[in-house]
């Protein structure tokens, strides 16, 4: 491209503005238009695949509605590669406005696994997945949806009967809980770090009940909080064993 602009400037500058030079440049300057184009198309052609690959990659989500709990709304999504996306619209206090708030993370391999040998066994969601019980309690809308390049599956329930569905939904839940812990840990940090000492003390307790999954999913904040020296001490340090506690897979 560079060879054929020198000689552009050069046609342009040396040839005689007759009727039949100005003729040739302009299909001179049609087929630089051409080779330009040809040169985008690699790239445009990468592109595509790249967006082509995602959408093979098998991947689980998990979405939930309960209207005046909060969050009202989330949902997280697992690729097979372990990568990992939560998102929720919620309030972190009665007064305050509603927003959207969402995380990436690494699953651990082993829920990973887990994950989608209960997504195999539930046949991929293919099918009602709800027990279809009316009298039982309503506990919130449900949804687990599988992706890949062979098939395209979502199914709603309240409750279902399966044992692979009740697994994914109990481990789905425990997860958004520790998240949760990262959005409101992350408010309080930017807004009101005097709370930030009984929000961890609250996570480091069930977490050592052995009452969340994840904690690597909120180590960026805790890392935030463990380097800011505008924080007390005894908070710094609630921190750094919740950080200790996600790096040994606890």
């Amino acid at each position: 491209m560079t060879r054929c602009a020198s000689l552009f400037r050069a046609v342009s500058i040396r040839a005689p503005l007759t009727r039949t030079s100005l003729i040739r440049l302009g299909r001179f300057r049609a087929a630089l238009a051409a080779l330009a184009w040809v040169a985008l198309i690699p790239p445009m052609v990468a592109q595509d695949a790249a967006h082509a690959r995602a959408a093979l990659t098998p991947t689980v989500t998990f979405t939930f509605d309960f209207p005046q709990s909060n969050p009202e709304h989330y949902s997280i999504t697992v690729d097979a590669g372990g990568h990992t996306r939560y998102e929720c619209t919620g309030k972190i206090a009665q007064d305050a406005e509603e927003e959207t708030y969402h995380a990436e993370f690494e699953v651990s391999p082993r829920n990973r696994e887990r994950i989608f040998d209960w997504a195999k066994q539930a046949r991929y969601f293919a099918g009602k997945i709800d027990a279809g019980n009316d009298k039982l309690a309503f506990t919130g809308a449900k949804v687990l949806s599988y992706q890949d390049g062979e098939r395209s599956n979502t199914a709603r329930y309240n409750y279902s009967s399966l044992e692979a569905v009740r697994q994914l939904t109990s481990l789905f839940q425990g997860t958004a809980e520790t998240l949760e812990y990262g959005r409101r840990l992350a408010y309080y940090h930017r807004y009101q770090k005097l709370a930030l000492d009984e929000e961890l003390k609250r996570m480091e307790a069930q977490a050592k009940n052995n009452g969340l999954n994840e904690i690597q999913g909120v180590a960026p904040i805790l890392r935030e909080i463990v380097g800011d020296s505008s924080v007390i001490n005894v908070v710094r340090a609630r921190a750094q064993e919740l950080i200790q506690m996600s790096e040994s897979g606890h």
